[in-house]
């Protein structure tokens, strides 16, 4: 295999699939029964599980902050989440507890390959991208929390917190370009919405939105010409300008994680895509993350 922690350009495009192709052995800590129960044992329940176990790596840190950071859920959601949970458990706490139930719920997803050699490869390859996204923490206060925690022992523990870094570091991006578009967290979603690529049910039960604030947002989006015109019981469309919008957003999303993924360099990040790709297909299937 020619060495993959070579530097060699990018593009956007295989940052973007390399990224989507592990993504799931991240995403799957949101749905693990292992996670939910290791944030119960603390004292922290429902949501809450879910905004301290991902905050906690900025610290003790206040619901405002969760809302800047996490953008996208509606602020009283989280407020109503955050309450205590300090007071319940340190992030330190919340921090172990989580990354031992990723590391539970991918060995009892993957089996065997779990502690497979492949997956120590995969690891290392993981690391170095996610250690050249921590040469660059300027402006991704999320991502940099999390890039100052220390890195598990274990390669399949190794493998979730590097795509975890990998996904902030993008999450973080993101957002910044989101802001840059004057579309704030819930037009966001009503964009995704549009798209059809997620189920709308899931996006409304998931984020805390009124069906009032929901619809008024579409207004505010129609007003900017950025979806179709249509009826409360027509499927949600982006225009053209709208498409094109997204298009860019998302293009853009994709370039400035480049810096991470040039570390292993093209033949790093096809080597990295097909160690994972099955894991990912079974870590889908197992956690219900289809969509």
């Amino acid at each position: 295999m020619t060495d993959a922690t070579s530097q060699s350009p990018v593009s956007a495009i295989t940052a973007r699939k390399t990224w989507r192709t592990v993504e799931p052995l991240h995403g799957m800590v949101y749905f693990a029964p292992e996670a939910a129960e290791s944030y119960e044992q603390l004292g922290l329940e429902g949501q809450s599980g879910y905004f301290a176990s991902r905050s906690a790596p900025m610290g003790a840190v206040t619901p405002g902050t969760v809302v800047a950071t996490f953008y996208n859920f509606e602020p009283s959601l989280v407020h109503r989440s955050m309450v205590g949970v300090w007071d319940n458990a340190f992030p330190s706490q919340v921090l172990t507890a989580r990354v031992a139930a990723a590391g539970s719920a991918l060995r009892r997803m993957l089996g065997d390959a779990a502690n497979s050699p492949e997956v120590a490869v995969a690891a290392e390859l993981a690391r170095i991208a996610a250690l050249a996204a921590c040469e660059h923490p300027e402006g991704r206060p999320l991502f940099a929390g999390h890039a100052g925690l220390d890195w598990p022992d274990d390669p399949i523990e190794v493998l979730w917190h590097a795509q975890t870094l990998l996904r902030e570091f993008r999450g973080d991006g993101h957002i910044a370009l989101l802001v840059d578009h004057e579309l704030d967290g819930l037009e966001a979603l009503v964009m995704h919405e549009a798209t059809g690529e997620l189920p709308p049910a899931f996006l409304r039960a998931t984020r805390g939105w009124s069906d009032e604030q929901w619809d008024t947002a579409i207004e505010r989006l129609r007003g900017r010409g950025w979806l179709r015109p249509g009826g409360s019981a027509e499927p949600l469309a982006l225009s053209d300008e709208g498409a094109a919008v997204r298009q860019a957003i998302e293009e853009a999303t994709d370039r400035l994680t480049v810096v991470a993924y040039a570390a292993i360099g093209d033949d790093g990040c096809e080597s990295l895509r097909g160690l994972v790709r099955p894991w990912s297909r079974t870590v889908v299937a197992s956690a219900g993350l289809g969509g």
